[in-house]
């Protein structure tokens, strides 16, 4: 039995109507007479979807018992056991409840699909593993329940299911997808429409390039060289000179005027390695076009022209871009060069651009031979110089009267010979001494026309002319095989020295390189496999159209110590390209590997972080908490007492006590909490357009009024703020600020416009803070200085700051002149032409 399709339902967020198309395609079917049950569909209280299941067969879930609480999970036995020709399963990357016999619900399906079932799914494009920190950045919230992408990517059908932003939205207005309680929430938050954009615009991208991978693999099994212009794919020919810069930036200005057009710069390093470019340029150049947004490959090709056409029709490209040659006129002579061949062999699918530069005409050198093995051609030609060449030679020196003599004979047939030898390598060279000494026997060493030689000296000369004939062509072998051997380990060492650069550089993308060992090597897939512990092979990461799954499976295998192997497909290669495969596998082990202690490190990072807070705050609960509330605790002790009576007077004082106690317990615990949310990333302000005297007064409350002096004039411009988030974190300034202040020395409060923004200022003129130590007060659970334990727990300037920056400002700290500290609370003005980046706005609304 074979393994059953899958196909999925792919949307930017909820309520675009994956669930409705599934079940619509499953009507669909079932009235062409498919067998479909639907094993688990959701349809959260939509009418419309709930009206949908209405005729369709569901099988039973399967209740578990999990901390008390029941909860209702697809019954994958009953299903297997059912065995429908196709069945639906609704959210793809859901969690299973624990208890059940697959952690996550793709594992399910995963065995429906081994046992024949075809699968219908659905998913969100923010469950994707690989989008994972996208969206958060997006969307400000962490999706727990993810899909690995190989899984989504091995579907036999992805459908894109796409709505505008703004008919979602009416959408959810209308009740259709949330419950009216919800919906004025999730539209102030989730479903903002710059969140709705951004994750339409991932969805789309994802998907077309899932498209372009599913056009390749065809394109390959079909064996299509030809072009297919779905989108403009211009390709950069560099050489590595200094005119490549020229020519990236031009096809740069080419991909600006259409949408989705793409740059592929590639060097063809020749395998003689002679003409060679610059690594330094090819650096800059790389640098160049990657900043440009395209991308830089490297490939090895005897035949430049032919490596390049080859390259292009490989990627799908429709466009060249080619800079003119910088040979000096007499150089043509060598040949037409690459871009007048590359021009006359791209057929009508690809457009060859030709863009002059500076460098044209200059030279590159005098031409020098390929070196590598001769080719067919050049072999036949030695064959006919060495052998015809020595007819004709006979032919010409028998018509002349008299004769040259013997000696002169020899050395006019050593000249074929030597020719021979250059030309066609060894072979054709000694086949042309031995037929030219024949020659010289029988028509020019007397007695003529006879194999007999009558003078001892014409004997010892026709021998070295066979030695010397025989000399030159081994010399000339042997220096083809030294030449070959050079320009080998040239190309291997450009290739290795472009590997280390991708080492020094950083980069830590597997797929990466294990596509730039598919390009080198013209290779169809290459996959980097790990044997388990049950000794099963594993694909840690793969490039290219069906890679294989075991070694065994591959045209190539290059292990990697004992438990990972490299596995190419496409062709067998030979031994010689082994030293660069194990290079290759080797980094592609030290990128996985660390890939996974970068993983490990950052969660060690996470666990040490929530250590320290931990320990802090378990200290701040030790002792600053317990102060207010052993304040509150004798205060309430004495007025419950009967022992003692009271004056009225006494009460208020107690009364006044607790209640401060209270207010410092109060402001304590809201830090504590602010400080939680900055340090889970839950903050999303809602930014508006605020005044800002209307909203620094109101955080003045906690502050006697004498101890603040207030400057803001009611010219300033408006500032995009959270108005809640933004009186927390002046109040915690200025409380700090009163704090430190001498006696009867006020805070002064100013604000000025500047540009496009607007400074707030609370100077104070307290101790100050040496300028080393300005930035270590706004660390969580910092006091600077000899601060008593009473004075807080550290979190104000933390969570201020914290505020500050989530709404696209900055807090800093600064001397007052004079002697103090002032801290300049900095915002985006709202109408001002800006003269500096302004910080992304976001748009949720604010919790406190």
């Amino acid at each position: 039995m074979g393994r059953g399709t899958l196909r999925i339902y792919l949307g930017a967020a909820p309520g675009v109507g994956k669930t409705y198309d599934m079940l619509s395609e499953a009507h669909r079917r079932l009235e062409r007479g498919t067998d479909v049950v639907v094993g688990f569909v959701e349809h959260h209280g939509r009418p419309r979807t709930e009206v949908m299941l209405h005729g369709l067969e569901v099988v039973q879930r399967r209740e578990i018992e999990y901390r008390g609480t029941a909860f209702t999970e697809m019954d994958v036995d009953a299903i297997l056991e059912r065995h429908p020709q196709v069945v639906l399963v609704d959210e793809l990357a859901h969690t299973n409840v624990p208890g059940c016999r697959n952690a996550k619900r793709w594992q399910d399906i995963d065995e429906l699909l081994a046992a024949g079932i075809d699968v219908i799914s659905n998913l969100n494009i923010q469950h994707l593993e690989s989008l994972g920190d996208v969206v958060e950045s997006i969307t400000g919230v962490r999706q727990r329940e993810t899909v690995p992408d190989e899984v989504v990517r091995r579907a036999d059908q992805i459908e894109l299911v796409d709505m505008s932003p703004q008919a979602l939205r009416r959408r959810m207005a209308h009740g259709n997808i949330y419950k009216p309680d919800k919906i004025d929430a999730a539209l102030s938050n989730y479903f903002r429409p710059g969140n709705l954009t951004a994750l339409r615009e991932l969805a789309l991208l994802w998907v077309a390039d899932r498209v372009d991978e599913y056009l390749q693999q065809y394109r390959a099994e079909h064996r299509i060289s030809s072009t297919w212009q779905a989108r403009e794919r211009i390709v950069v020919g560099l050489t590595g000179g200094p005119e490549g810069r020229t020519l990236i930036r031009r096809a740069a200005r080419m991909a600006a005027k259409g949408s989705g057009s793409e740059i592929l710069a590639v060097y063809i390093a020749r395998s003689d390695g002679l003409a060679s470019g610059s690594p330094k340029e090819l650096a800059v150049q790389r640098t160049l076009v990657e900043d440009l947004g395209g991308s830089f490959h490297q490939v090895i090709g005897d035949d430049i022209p032919t490596a390049l056409l080859d390259f292009a029709r490989g990627v799908n490209a429709t466009q060249i871009v080619l800079g003119s040659s910088r040979r000096k006129a007499w150089q043509y002579i060598f040949g037409p060069g690459v871009g007048a061949t590359v021009a006359r062999e791209s057929g009508p699918d690809l457009d060859v651009h030709i863009v002059t530069h500076e460098e044209v005409g200059k030279g590159r050198g005098l031409p020098v031979a390929r070196g590598a093995r001769l080719g067919r051609s050049r072999i036949a030609v030695g064959w006919l110089v060495g052998c015809a060449g020595q007819a004709l030679m006979t032919l010409i020196l028998t018509s002349i009267h008299p004769g040259l003599g013997l000696a002169n004979d020899m050395l006019l047939f050593l000249s074929l010979t030597v020719a021979a030898a250059l030309i066609g390598g060894m072979v054709p060279a000694l086949a042309s001494a031995v037929v030219g000494s024949l020659l010289l026997n029988w028509f020019f060493t007397p007695p003529i026309h006879t194999w007999t030689i009558s003078d001892p000296h014409n004997i010892v000369a026709i021998v070295i002319f066979l030695a010397v004939a025989a000399s030159v062509a081994s010399v000339v072998d042997l220096a083809a095989r030294r030449t070959h051997q050079a320009a080998r380990l040239r190309a291997e060492s450009e290739v290795l020295s472009f590997l280390a650069g991708s080492v020094l550089r950083g980069e830590d993308s597997l797929e990466a390189l294990l596509e730039r060992v598919r390009e080198t090597f013209n290779l169809e897939s290459v996959a980097l496999l790990e044997r388990g512990t049950e000794r099963e092979w594993t694909c840690a990461g793969s490039v290219g159209s069906r890679p294989c799954g075991s070694p065994d499976d591959a045209d190539v295998d290059v292990p990697v110590g004992d438990t990972m192997s490299l596995a190419l497909t496409g062709r067998v290669l030979p031994a010689a390209d082994q030293r660069l495969l194990s290079a290759f596998a080797s980094q592609a082990a030290v990128l996985l590997d660390r890939q996974r202690l970068m993983g490990q490190a950052e969660q060690a990072r996470e666990l040490a972080e929530g250590n320290r807070i931990r320990t802090a705050l378990l200290a701040a609960v030790s002792h600053d908490l317990r102060t207010p509330l052993a304040a509150i605790k004798a205060a309430v002790t004495s007025l419950r007492s009967d022992d003692v009576a009271w004056s009225p007077e006494d009460e208020a004082e107690l009364l006044e006590g607790i209640e401060d106690g209270a207010d410092k317990l109060d402001h304590l615990v809201g830090n504590l909490l602010d400080m939680s949310r900055l340090q889970t990333g839950t903050v999303t302000p809602l930014l508006q357009e605020v005044d800002l005297d209307e909203v620094v007064p109101m955080a003045l409350g906690g502050v006697p009024p004498d101890a603040v002096t207030l400057d803001i004039p009611e010219t300033l411009p408006m500032i995009f703020a959270d108005p809640g988030l933004l009186e927390r974190a002046v109040a915690n300034v200025v409380e700090n600020a009163v704090k430190y202040s001498p006696p009867r020395e006020r805070v002064l409060i100013s604000a000025s416009a500047l540009y496009d923004r607007v400074e707030l200022r609370i100077a104070d003129r307290g101790p100050g803070v040496p300028e080393h130590a300005k930035d270590r007060i706004f660390e969580p659970f910092q006091r600077y200085g000899d601060a008593p334990r009473g004075a807080g727990v550290g979190l104000g300037l933390a969570v201020a700051r914290g505020f500050a920056e989530a709404m696209g400002g900055t807090l800093v700290a600064d001397d007052t002149p004079g002697g103090g500290l002032t801290m300049v609370l900095t915002l985006r003005a709202v109408g001002v032409t800006q003269l500096s980046p302004a910080p992304p706005q976001l748009s949720a609304e604010a919790t406190s």
